[in-house]
């Protein structure tokens, strides 16, 4: 396999993300400017333009035609997929750190930071399928980890969220309610910050990615550790194959 190379960000690259089809390729960078690719041959089809600051993280929908787009200008942004159009801008009061839609796309969890006397926060919001009809209220807002949270997705059948971070524990949290379900404990759990997290195809297990050099595979619904791969070095970025037995 020859590898291909896409040249197109100015800046380093924070986040990427295939959509279900595995054809496009979404990227996410510190300039600005998250941009789409054709994932079989490189080639970039266009980029979403509006944020005035790093954009850390992404996702597509299930039918590839919304993007959501998570920034350090203190937004997050839905995006028509194949015009570019800004369809809406939630605001919040500190950098929006990681984005995730729901299983069907009608909900959507950011995560902002912690910023001036303000506390890392979970948020969720409701989709709406005409854009005209696109509100800024949030369903549900989670605070209470400590430090930054750095990733936080929907649980099996969107009953749960599932949030880690600075702090190095992961946390489940009732949808519902916003209560805290479950939480890793300090023996089977991460030592150091958690960077990253990647579900599973069928969302019936998770990654997790650590500083403190280890990946780990969890049990979705239990919290169990189902395996640790041990690196070298701090671990930034995880990812599990859709349709292969590989992460």
């Amino acid at each position: 396999m020859r590898p291909i190379l896409m040249k197109g960000h100015e800046r380093p690259l924070t986040f990427l993300k295939y959509n279900r089809e595995g054809d496009l390729l979404f990227s996410c960078a510190k300039d600005h400017t998250p941009t789409v690719w054709f994932a079989d041959n490189g080639e970039r089809l266009g980029t979403y333009r509006g944020h005035n600051g790093a954009v850390w993280c992404c996702d597509v929908s299930r039918d590839s035609t919304r993007l959501i787009t998570g920034s350090a200008d203190q937004t997050a942004k839905l995006w028509n997929v194949q015009t570019g159009t800004q369809l809406y801008t939630f605001n919040f009061d500190s950098p929006t750190r990681s984005v995730d839609f729901s299983i069907g796309d009608k909900l959507a969890v950011i995560t902002t930071d912690p910023f001036m006397e303000l506390t890392s926060a979970i948020h969720v919001k409701r989709i709406a399928r005409d854009p005209s009809d696109q509100s800024g209220e949030s369903v549900l807002t989670i605070r209470g980890p400590q430090g930054r949270i750095n990733r936080a997705i929907w649980g099996p059948l969107n009953r749960t969220i599932i949030s880690a971070g600075e702090d190095a524990v992961i946390r489940v949290w009732d949808t519902e309610t916003g209560k805290l379900i479950n939480e890793s404990d300090k023996e089977s759990g991460h030592q150091k910050t958690v960077t990253s997290l990647a579900k599973s195809a069928d969302w019936s297990n998770f990654l997790t990615g650590s500083l403190d050099k280890s990946a780990k595979l969890w049990d979705a619904r239990t919290l169990t550790l189902i395996k640790a791969y041990v690196t070298e070095r701090p671990v930034n970025a995880v990812a599990m194959s859709p349709l292969l037995d590989h992460h």
